[in-house]
């Protein structure tokens, strides 16, 4: 059946014994991919997540205070984007924005959780890894997640939301704790002593990750908790100890030291499995610098020449870091806007899977071959009752709510020109209110529902069979499209009508009690042939 368009509705020898399961093989010769240069098409992913990691906290930046040699290496032999952007200026719309290509205007979760419930994705979210996973990616969460509630199998935990293993931190407050008296592997929870630093186990488990032996691609997305509040590492601040600064300065810096060389291991490992030719690795920051228990970014110059640092919307609190590295890329500099919304389509793009329709993001896989980044008709910040910004072109609107931060009752509209005043010093309102006006009701219009189509592969049991359901939620009609079962009892594939974007096909298969069940989708999109898989899940098929 086809329906018509529808809404989107310890751990023995430190981890090292617990592992992934292994998939089948992709061709070992990859073909050059025609917009990446010479990344291999499919390529492994490694998506790294910095926690509140300024943009001139890192030597390629013009920080003179902290050390970072290795991020500076991995940028000048990489593709450096000047002008990247956070989804928001603080933790978890950040995380939401980046990993389902929306907006803090758009997406699930807009806000930090500030005392109340801990925000959460629901089923209606697509993330990269879900997207990945569909396509015969193994995919692993090391570190924070960020969203809640902390409870096993929910729709939010990173298992539902299209990675095979988590290990770290489900919810935000959860991880403000460096020493941690748990950490959670998957739907469990493993009991820590308190006094074991857990960045060093996220960085021993993503090194066993890549370290697995399969054919597969993988995506590991690495969401270290460093250089977040508070400032706490094992021992003394190394390098920084004996610098005339407060204890919380040397250690922040001791923090992101630390990020810098955790960094190093992963690309190490990387080399060391000869596979940092068909990896991509993408290093990024959630939002900018804090300032708290004791830590001054002044110090450091944490924002360089912008104004702002976490929480606010000018350039210090949303500009962060992004390098894009690999043996396969030549060195760059990328000078044109692009946003932490667009690294889903990128990735989409890279994994040759169908882009979904009606996100925020571009991808800017063309970027990294020497091309220009995607064009933004404009770009789109939103703390709901707070403060909002919209940026097209090099003019930047900035508008918070009444009676917040020093606004009258009727709230305050700022205006600046970044080609002329990348420092947000210079409010040009009252000099273009035309302009100013026009920005506050593009942005308006940017702020909304969820606009994307539902997108995947879902099965469901009933009757004595499992329905295999196929969403298009792309941009383009999938064509020639089979449906079957894989796994302990194969089912013939059913040849269905091709699919249009907004579309659903359904098809039954039945089913004997006890079996494992995993669906297949055959189609192709845009002339490419694609293969989803989607299993029923850990729990048993009973007819």
């Amino acid at each position: 059946m086809i329906n018509g368009p529808t809404r989107r509705s310890l751990f023995a020898g430190t981890l090292a014994g617990l592992a992934l399961p292994t998939l089948t093989a992709e061709g070992a010769e990859a073909e050059t991919a025609k917009k990446a240069g010479n990344l291999p098409s499919r390529p492994n992913i490694v998506v790294i997540l910095a926690d509140d990691l300024g943009w001139g906290e890192v030597g390629f930046q013009g920080q003179r205070l902290i050390s970072t040699p290795h991020l500076d290496r991995l940028a000048a032999e990489g593709v450096q984007f000047e002008t990247a952007y956070s989804g928001a200026p603080l933790c978890a719309p950040s995380r939401c924005a980046l990993l389902t290509g929306l907006h803090a205007g758009h997406g699930t979760v807009r806000e930090n959780p500030e005392g109340g419930e801990q925000h959460a994705l629901t089923s209606a979210d697509l993330t990269f890894a879900e997207l990945l996973q569909l396509s015969g990616y193994r995919t692993a969460c090391i570190g924070k997640w960020g969203f809640g509630p902390e409870r096993a199998g929910n729709v939010s935990h990173p298992n539902q939301r299209g990675f095979d293993e988590f290990f770290g931190y489900i919810t935000h407050k959860h991880a403000h704790q460096y020493f941690p008296k748990y950490l959670w592997h998957n739907n469990g929870k493993v009991r820590l002593d308190g006094r074991t630093y857990a960045p060093d186990l996220f960085r021993e488990r993503a090194i066993d990750f890549i370290k697995q032996d399969s054919e597969e691609p993988f995506l590991l997305y690495f969401a270290t908790i460093l250089p977040h509040s508070p400032s706490q590492i094992p021992g003394d601040a190394g390098r920084y100890q004996h610098k005339p600064w407060t204890l919380a300065n040397r250690r922040h810096a001791a923090q992101v030291s630390r990020l810098d060389s955790d960094i190093d291991a992963l690309v190490r490992t990387l080399r060391e499995a000869g596979i940092a030719r068909n990896t991509l690795v993408l290093i990024t920051s959630d939002n900018g610098p804090h300032r708290e228990k004791g830590v001054t970014p002044e110090l450091f110059n944490s924002n360089a020449d912008f104004r702002g640092d976490k929480r606010e919307v000018y350039e210090g609190g949303i500009r962060v870091p992004l390098v894009a590295w690999s043996p396969a890329l030549k060195p760059r500099v990328v000078k044109e806007p692009v946003a932490s919304w667009d690294v889903l389509p990128t990735l989409a793009d890279l994994a040759d899977v169908p882009v979904p329709a009606h996100l925020d993001g571009r991808s800017f896989r063309r970027a990294l071959a020497g091309g220009s980044a995607p064009e933004h008709d404009h770009l789109v910040w939103n703390r709901p009752k707070k403060v909002q910004a919209i940026r097209r072109g090099d003019w930047k609107g900035v508008r918070f709510a009444p009676h917040i931060s020093g606004a009258g009752p009727e709230g305050r509209v700022e205006l600046y020109d970044l080609a002329d005043d990348p420092g947000e010093q210079h409010d040009l309102a009252a000099d273009r209110p035309d302009l100013a006006a026009e920005l506050m009701a593009l942005l308006d219009e940017s702020i909304g529902p969820d606009p994307r189509l539902r997108y995947g592969l879902r099965t469901k049991l009933t009757g004595g069979q499992v329905v295999v359901t196929l969403y298009n939620g792309s941009k383009v009609p999938w064509r020639k499209v089979r449906l079957g079962l894989d796994g302990s009892r194969r089912a013939r594939s059913r040849t269905v009508a091709q699919v249009e974007p907004g579309e659903t096909v359904a098809v039954g298969f039945p089913v004997r009690g006890g079996e494992r069940i995993t669906a297949r989708a055959d189609f192709v999109a845009a002339g490419r042939a694609q293969v989803f898989r989607k299993s029923h899940g850990s729990r048993r098929l009973d007819a």
